[in-house]
């Protein structure tokens, strides 16, 4: 059974395990959220880089045979130094986003117009648009700051809050579509974004602009599956998964079903220093 070791900063790369589970469900997983560290947009790249690099090495020693970057900042400014430090393969979110959204294309790259949006300190970074750029893909990158939030407090289900969540859609989407009026792809570049994918959809529809919605997190977990030998014995109704949190291990495991979407077992504490 191969061991793949899935990484985030917080509770938003529990979508790309979720994903994961969907597509290789009879590996073993061990995930870890460095919470006590969050948020990484608000370091510097030295500081990301190290944390990164901690985190991976943790995921190596309990057996990982192959590293998921669950994290869009960790891949778009720590990717290298993380394959430098570690003997594994290395998977990050957004090559895979980015080659998901050529794909999804009318086969005439140039004529493509990819939105991504994203946070703040993924935008910052570019890391999308120098992806999309180097497939011959037209991009505009988009910060959507309050989405985070929003799906961290839960409000993305209950009429009453949603419908706060579905307006922050719609306004940051106009503003979007103001810079990007020809786009055809949007690309969802945050993990904790396709939770809210039915939003977009919806939001999508009422602007009467449809767009292809690549989720980054799918992208990834196919990228990954892709890489694995064919499995070789039946998926498991419970999944072999291990979880670790570097703080608030309470909230990582209320928060981290709703991101799986299936409840979690313990999770362990553990510390990895500052």
């Amino acid at each position: 059974m191969n061991t793949i070791g899935v990484f985030d900063s917080g509770f938003g790369g529990l979508t790309v395990l979720r994903a994961l589970l969907a597509q290789a469900p009879s590996a073993r997983y061990v995930y870890l959220g460095d919470t006590a560290r969050l948020p990484y947009g608000s370091k510097s790249h030295e500081t990301i880089a190290r944390y990164a690099v901690s985190s991976a090495k943790f995921l190596a020693a309990q057996g990982a045979e192959l590293l998921v970057i669950a994290c869009n900042t960790a891949t778009a400014l720590a990717l290298d130094d993380i394959r430098s430090a570690l003997p594994i393969p290395v998977v990050g979110v957004i090559q895979p986003g980015a080659e998901a959204a050529l794909h999804a294309g009318s086969g005439v790259p140039a004529s493509q117009q990819v939105l991504v949006l994203a946070t703040a300190a993924t935008t910052q970074s570019g890391a999308y648009t120098r992806a999309l750029h180097a497939l011959g893909l037209r991009a505009t990158e988009k910060a959507c700051p309050l989405l985070v939030p929003l799906v961290e407090e839960g409000w993305i289900d209950s009429p009453t809050h949603s419908a706060v969540t579905l307006e922050v859609l719609r306004i940051y989407l106009l503003e979007a579509l103001a810079q990007a009026p020809d786009a055809s792809t949007l690309l969802l570049g945050c993990t904790h974004y396709p939770l809210l994918k039915p939003h977009f959809e919806a939001t999508l529809r009422n602007l009467h602009h449809p767009m292809c919605i690549i989720d980054s997190a799918a992208a990834t977990a196919s990228t990954v599956a892709a890489l694995m030998p064919t499995a070789t014995q039946p998926a498991s109704a419970t999944p072999d998964c291990e979880f670790y949190a570097t703080d608030s291990i309470e909230k990582f495991q209320r928060l981290g079903s709703a991101f799986l979407g299936r409840p979690l077992p313990a999770v362990q504490l553990i510390d990895l220093g500052g």
